[in-house]
Formats: structure tokens, C-alpha cells, sequence
């Protein structure tokens, strides 16, 4: 694939992946969003968990996908986990990649359970 193509891919996963995570986390806040926000935190939870069978705990095609293009940009040494990745980049701070693993698990389940009760509580309410 080209190299401008392939730059290109690479910012779209930026900041693709960049709102993916942001609206698992924040979605459920806007309720007209809550059901957009529950199914896609569901097929987080299925690549993690399902895929994740197969490929490996915490399984993202998403991660999958950018890793390929920036190791075809010859990128080397990338984390294990996006979110350290991504924060890395993003403040130039090297947390440990357990704690940022336990963080993003954490934040997951935190979000999943809110938007959770919020959308059986629309659910069960009409």
C-alpha cells in the first residue's frame, strides 16, 4: 500500500479509535446516546472477551488493524495495550502498562454497568 495511504489510515485510526473509547466512557451521559452506547460497549466486551479467546485477552481489531498499518509505516516497539499507547502519545507519560490495563478494565466495567442500568431503567419504565 502506499505510504500516503497508508499516513492516512494511520490518523483515521487515531482518531477513530480515539472516539470509540471516548464514547464507551462518556456516552451513557447523553440520553438519546444510551442505546448507541450500550451496543457498542457490548461489541467492545465481545472483541475483548470472544475474539479474545482466539487472539488473545483484550483482543481489539481496531488495535489489530492500526498495528498493521504502523508497522508498514515501520513503526516498531508499540505497546501491548492501546490505551497506554494512546496515552503515551497523547502526554508523553510511560505509566506502567498493568496499571493502564487495570485503569481501562476498571473504566470498562464502570461505564458497561452504568450504561447498563440506565437503559434497563428506560427499558422497564415504559
Amino acid at each position: 500500500m502506499p505510504e500516503p495511504i497508508l499516513r492516512i489510515l494511520d490518523l483515521f485510526f487515531f482518531v477513530f479509535h480515539t472516539i470509540v473509547i471516548l464514547f464507551n466512557v462518556f456516552g451513557w451521559l447523553i440520553p438519546r446516546w444510551r442505546l448507541a452506547n450500550l451496543i457498542v460497549l457490548s461489541l467492545t466486551a465481545f472483541s475483548w472477551f470472544i475474539l479474545g479467546i482466539w487472539y488473545g485477552w483484550g483482543y481489539c481489531f481496531c488495535t489489530d488493524w492500526h498495528w498493521q498499518v504502523r508497522e508498514s509505516l515501520g513503526y516498531s516497539n508499540m505497546s501491548t495495550s492501546y490505551i497506554h499507547f494512546l496515552f503515551l502519545q497523547l502526554t508523553g507519560v510511560d505509566l506502567s502498562v498493568s496499571f493502564v490495563d487495570s485503569a481501562t478494565v476498571f473504566i470498562f466495567i464502570l461505564s458497561f454497568a452504568i450504561s447498563s442500568y440506565l437503559n434497563v431503567r428506560k427499558w422497564t419504565r415504559k
